[in-house]
């Protein structure tokens, strides 16, 4: 028989852990890894993220044109 557990929370599974010990209950932990799917429909998430609000920090096109703007330069 097989059982998998999965939580968030460290303290509740070391206890888990530590009792099945007692009971010499064979453990494996495995690493945790998001299906592919799971992964897929994260990445599209992220991808399709809009902001309410602009950005505090201003308009960063329009900011990289000024700095780019042709200028005299300090040391000409």
């Amino acid at each position: 028989m097989e059982l998998i557990l999965k939580s968030n929370n460290e303290q509740s599974l070391a206890k888990i852990i530590a009792l099945a010990k007692k009971l010499n209950v064979v453990i494996e932990k495995q690493g945790v890894d998001l299906d592919k799917s799971a992964k897929d429909s994260l990445k599209k998430r992220i991808l399709k993220f809009k902001a309410d609000t602009p950005s505090s920090f201003g308009d960063a096109a329009k900011w990289e044109r000024e700095q780019r703007a042709e200028r005299e330069l300090p040391f000409s």
